[in-house]
Parts: structure tokens; sequence; C-alpha cells
């Protein structure tokens, strides 16, 4: 049977779907406490949400899944508005809605989501519904489809912020994708089919989602045995595909004189332009020489000013929670006198987070003359949303003149990614700063980790697992003085 949440890992890795069909469970890793604590919210979300459904609801959670079959189309017979629990099943096709609407003398599906219903359509305004999302309700409105019981091609997603948004399936994805929902739910359903009829047909990819899978090791230790192109940094899973018949592996990648499948700005491989096809063939090559050093592939210029800051949040965007804003001061590059400030919401309330937002922008105001170096868009992202949440804090002008040049320096972006090359299978703060001998403290440094922790300390009050959250956010901290550091003494190739 082809499920719904088979659709959502396809979404995600179609390796996933094949070692959960056809793998030896014997081999999975043990479930992070950061999944099991995403498990457990969305469970918790999910029963605040069903307590509040009428008293007319019809609720069939407790039945077996047989028993839920029949119910739910029992249930429907008998025209119940909503049915909460309901199992349906046409063909090879197996739902679980979490919601059953009755619009007319049909059904809608809906389901419960712990996360907000769209992608962020950029800083200002929620966007799109989500890919992984639209092909589980997509799999129900298929279901009911074919036993004539839809209301239409939509479903809804209720989702954390207690919105019901409406997922019209026939609509294009996005103005630059001609094709609609509907059709990526057809692809997705068939490629998952083909799964389940042929044992391991697909190849993983390392991508940043593979730390929350418990297929990591088993799919690390392949590529590694394959040499697999998806090895090198932001060589995904779409230009593996278009590369491998050429140039399968990275050993390969790092022999090739590049220049010979170039033609102007093309190359002879979809979706891969010349200058990233070099730029794939010079960290094959880092990858694939012992002993090889990060180095220059451009000028850099970094303010020379005797006052530096460090600076790094945490924040948890499921409870929409910008929760620690750590800040690491050093003066004249000592190290040894380098200090440490953090400003924390202790309680996932606004009035913590406000107040933890502006005691760091009055932090940031008492030192006009630091230069504030950070890792990623992600705290000038957050930051911007921050000052729209609590405008009364400060203005959007002060933001910006923050985020600017050369008050701060976004490391990752303005320095890593235009003007360097590593060693190293992904250019994090972690793999970075680990490759120039910085160790965190904690034995799992992880922002996934963070936001369990923070649960955590919420539900025990804890101040250990508090101090704990304060210690990893200081560590990365020091992590950016550290690869500032080391941006500083590379050299050029």
């Amino acid at each position: 049977m082809v499920t719904a949440a088979q659709l959502y890992d396809h979404v995600s890795c179609p390796r996933r779907v094949d070692l959960d069909l056809h793998g030896d469970g014997e081999l999975r890793d043990e479930l992070s406490a950061f999944v099991r604590m995403l498990w457990e919210r969305g469970a918790s979300h999910e029963a605040e949400t069903i307590n509040q459904l009428a008293s007319d609801a019809v609720r069939l959670s407790g039945l077996t899944g047989d028993e839920r079959l029949r119910a739910t189309i029992e249930a429907m017979d008998a025209g119940a508005s909503i049915i909460h629990g309901g199992r349906i099943m046409a063909d090879d096709l197996l739902g679980d809605p979490d919601l059953l609407l009755r619009r007319g003398e049909r059904y809608v599906a809906a389901d419960i989501k712990s996360g907000r219903a769209e992608e962020a359509g950029g800083e200002d305004e929620d966007g799109r519904p989500k890919a992984h999302y639209a092909v589980q309700v997509a799999l129900y409105t298929d279901v009911l489809e074919r036993l004539g019981r839809s209301a239409g091609r939509f479903a809804e997603i209720w989702d954390v912020d207690g919105r019901r948004v409406e997922y019209d399936l026939d609509a294009r994805r996005g103005p630059r994708t001609p094709t609609s929902w509907w059709d990526l739910y057809l692809a997705t359903r068939d490629a998952v089919r083909r799964i389940a009829a042929s044992r391991h047909s697909t190849r993983g990819a390392l991508s940043a989602s593979c730390g929350l899978c418990h297929w990591r090791s088993v799919c690390t230790a392949e590529l590694e045995a394959a040499d697999d192109l998806t090895l090198i940094p932001s060589l995904g899973r779409a230009a593996r595909d278009s590369m491998s018949d050429l140039l399968p592996t990275v050993a390969k990648l790092a022999r090739c004189d590049p220049e010979a499948f170039i033609t102007g700005r093309k190359t002879a491989f979809a979706g891969v332009g010349s200058d990233r096809l070099r730029i794939f063939v010079t960290r094959a090559r880092l990858l694939s020489t012992p002993g090889a050093r990060a180095h220059l592939t451009a000028p850099v210029e970094l303010p020379c000013t005797a006052h530096e800051i460090f600076f790094d949040i945490e924040a948890d965007p499921m409870r929409d929670l910008t929760y620690l804003h750590g800040i690491v001061h050093r003066t004249n590059r000592d190290t040894a006198r380098e200090r440490f400030v953090a400003f924390t919401a202790e309680e996932p309330t606004p009035k913590a987070e406000r107040e933890a937002f502006a005691a760091t922008m009055a932090h940031f105001a008492e030192h006009p003359a630091a230069t504030i170096y950070y890792y990623s868009k992600y705290e000038r992202t957050a930051y911007r949303k921050l000052q729209r949440r609590y405008p009364d804090v400060c203005s959007p002008e002060d933001i910006e003149a923050l985020f600017t040049p050369p008050r701060s320096i976004d490391l990752y972006c303005d320095i890593i990614t235009k003007a360097t090359e590593w060693p190293t299978r992904n250019h994090s703060i972690k793999t970075l700063a680990k490759h120039l001998g910085f160790r965190w403290r904690d034995t799992d440094p992880s922002g996934a980790a963070s936001i369990e922790w923070y649960n955590r300390w919420i539900e025990t009050g804890d101040r250990k697992v508090l101090q704990r959250i304060i210690d990893y956010n200081e560590d990365d901290c020091i992590a950016t003085r550290v690869l500032l550091d080391g941006v500083r003494a590379l050299k050029p190739a």
C-alpha cells in the first residue's frame, strides 16, 4: 500500500522510503531526542486541537485499522460533519487523515500540523503550500475521488497558529513552476510505487536533513563507499544525477578537465552552469587530496577594529520564538580576555522574547564602534522579524544599520562562500570550526539539540538544562571567532 507518510518522506529523500520498505531495521540509528520531542509536540498539538472540535464530531482514533475503515464509511454515509481519526482506502492507496470535513454531500480531508501551513515566501509574508504537506492531503483527496466522496480537489491544513489554510491542489506550485500540486502528488505517488516494487532502486544523497534521519549511518557509509558526488559541498541530488553518467565519483571529477565539458556558460550537464562546475572540480580536488588546506579564492578585506563582537541566536521555529541572544566580546584580538554575554527568554512568552530582544539591542547600542560578526543570514532575518513584532524596541532603520557592513559582517555569505574553499563536505560553522581545531564542550552540539533542551527547560525548570543551552551558544560564538581568525590566516591557492 502507498501511504501519505511515504509520500511525505519521499519529498525529502526517496532513499529513506526505500530503506524503510526494504532495509534492515537492525541498522537504524536511534531516534534523537529532538525527533522524539517533535513527535510528542505534534501529538500534544493534535490532542489540543481535537479537544476543541464540536461535540458532534465522530471520533474513531481508538479503533483498530479495519474497524476504522468500516466506521469511516459508515460515518460518511450518515452525513457526519467532522470525522476524526478515520481511515480511507482505494486500490493501493491507504490514507489516515486527521480529519474529514463534510462539504455539501461530500468530504474534504484535513491534517493537523504542529508547524506552519505555508513555506515562507519572503521575510514579510507567507507563501505557497509546503510540498510534504501537499502530497499527503492530495493522497487523501485521491482516495476520496476514487470512492466518489470528494467535494473537490482541495484540502486543509490546520496549523500550529490555529489557522485553517486551504490547499488548492490544482493550483500551480509557483509563478515559475508550470506544474500543479496535483502533478507533484501524481509524480511522487508513482515514484513510491516504483520503489515498493523494486528493492533498493534509489540512491542516497548527502544533505542537511540527513542528521535527523534514522538511516543516516547506513546512507553515509553507502555514499562514502561509492565516493558519491553529493559528498561535495552544495552538490545535491539533481546535479549528481545529471553528472554521474560521465563523472560518477569525487575522484573522477577531481581528475577531469572541467573545460572539456564547458561551452560558453553552459556545460554538458543539465542544471549545472560553467562556474558551478569549476567550483565542484575545485572542491573535489580538495576532498581527494590528503592534507589539502583551505585557501582564498579572492582577496578578503575585513574591518580593522580593536573591538570585535561575535553574535549568535537560538530560536525555535515551531514556537516561533527567539529564546537566546549570545555575544562574545574581544578586544585587540586578546582571546584570553574575551567576555560572553547572554540575553535569554526564560519563558516562551512574547513578554520574555521582547525583553531579551530589547536588552540585546540596547547592548549593541552601547558598543557603536565594535564590528559584529555572525554566520549566515539567519540572524538578520530573525531580527527583522523581531522588529516587526516589537516595533517599540527599535525601528526598521536600526536593524538595517546594525546588519550593514562595516558595522557587521556575515562571515558565511560575505566571506566563506565568496572568497574561500575548504577540504570539507559542507560549510557549516560546526564543520569549518572543527576543521580549524575547535571543539564544542557539549557532546551533542546542534541547533536541533538546543531546541530540545529549551523545551526540556520549559517543562522542568532545571537550570542545568538552561545553562547547557547558554554554554552551547557561547561555543557557537567562539567558533565564529575561530573561523574569523582562520580566514585571516588563509592564503591564495
